[in-house]
């Protein structure tokens, strides 16, 4: 589909002083009293060192998000988007001459954000709502450094149990993907020229408690289930209907709840909250998955949350609310996981993870 492109001008702006090139992960503090964009550098070896922050013009919820996607990135990586749970809105932050600095807030168009994805200067934000207000998606455009919202791209969930947790789109960026954890649902949203939904199709998940999710470079979701700590993949047609290829791969452990993939789409990494660790699945090329080894691939410690992939797909980072640590893993050629460092001292309510 024709998206709306983004126009880059040469503005020199104050902010944190990041490097041409490199690699950087970035996360939310969610703080009550002002939400910030936190960065890292990634040293030769995958170990992190902390940059600074910067803010985002509003407010976070100072405890979980319950979601995935809380922080992203643009595919040129030029751009930083953030939800703002506290105050409603989403920030816009710029990349660019080295610099990391805030160009743009916009109301989120709804309760609540937690989850934000971009494609080709097209911007949706997940609003979860709450006990009285149902959850819906925005979507905007990504035009001279500023969000602006698009008439006519807002689409409410299911209802007020929806509980939704993420927001994708879909490979081929035609579409939309956002997960209902309240209702074991899964939206797909059919996208028009103008980037809008024309339609959403609600289909049962197959397990219990979607979480989170990626979708591999073939198309394929592989979402996380919380319940039974568990994946499935599916295939997605045209018309964006879910057809199942693996059916709730268990991994033993408690609470799969975030999920990545490798850029080449061979290994899919689910965080599991309620034992502190990370399962590995190997992702063959029709997306079935198979557990790798006994179901522990990597230790984090205490409620292991987000995590991200950086694109060159070396290493896995993971955020653990139970220790406020990052840890990074070094992927291994056999799927495996590797530590190679941890970083601390986080704030409490910290969400999302992000990595170039």
């Amino acid at each position: 589909m024709n998206k709306i492109l983004t126009l880059v001008f040469a503005v020199t702006m104050p902010g944190l002083a990041l490097a041409h090139s490199g690699q950087f992960v970035f996360t939310l503090t969610n703080q009550a009293s002002g939400n910030n964009v936190q960065t890292y550098r990634v040293r030769p070896d995958g170990s992190l060192a902390m940059l600074g922050m910067v803010a985002t013009g509003g407010n976070g919820n100072g405890a979980s998000l319950n979601s995935q996607g809380a922080v992203a990135l643009s595919a040129s990586g030029g751009y930083v988007f953030a939800v703002n749970a506290g105050s409603n809105s989403v920030s816009l932050l710029r990349r660019r001459n080295g610099q990391l600095a805030l160009v743009d807030v916009e109301p989120s168009g709804g309760l609540n954000p937690v989850s934000v994805t971009e494609c080709d200067g097209l911007v949706y934000v997940l609003n979860q709502g709450n006990t009285s207000t149902v959850g819906n998606i925005q979507g905007y455009a990504l035009f001279r450094n500023q969000l602006v919202p698009i008439p006519g791209a807002t689409w409410q969930l299911s209802g007020l149990s929806a509980a939704a947790t993420e927001i994708r789109f879909t490979e081929d960026g035609d579409g939309l993907v956002v997960v209902e954890k309240g209702t074991n649902s899964i939206d797909t949203f059919k996208l028009d020229f103008q980037g809008k939904p024309t339609g959403t199709q609600v289909q049962a998940s197959n397990g219990a408690a979607p979480f989170g999710f990626d979708i591999d470079r073939r198309g394929h979701l592989l979402v996380t289930e919380a319940a039974a700590s568990s994946v499935s993949s599916y295939s997605l047609d045209d018309n964006l209907l879910l057809h199942t290829v693996s059916n709730q791969s268990h991994d033993g452990q408690a609470a799969a709840c975030w999920g990545t993939v490798t850029p080449d789409g061979r290994y899919f990494y689910a965080s599991n909250a309620g034992t502190g660790n990370v399962s590995g699945y190997r992702v063959s090329h029709d997306g079935a998955l198979s557990l790798l080894g006994n179901g522990v691939t990597g230790v984090t410690g205490g409620h292991t949350l987000d995590s991200a992939i950086g694109r060159d797909g070396d290493f896995l980072f993971v955020l653990a609310t139970g220790t406020q640590q990052i840890t990074s893993f070094r992927i291994m050629g056999d799927g495996s996981l590797r530590k190679v460092g941890v970083v601390g001292d986080l704030p409490v309510g910290t969400a999302g993870l992000a990595a170039n």
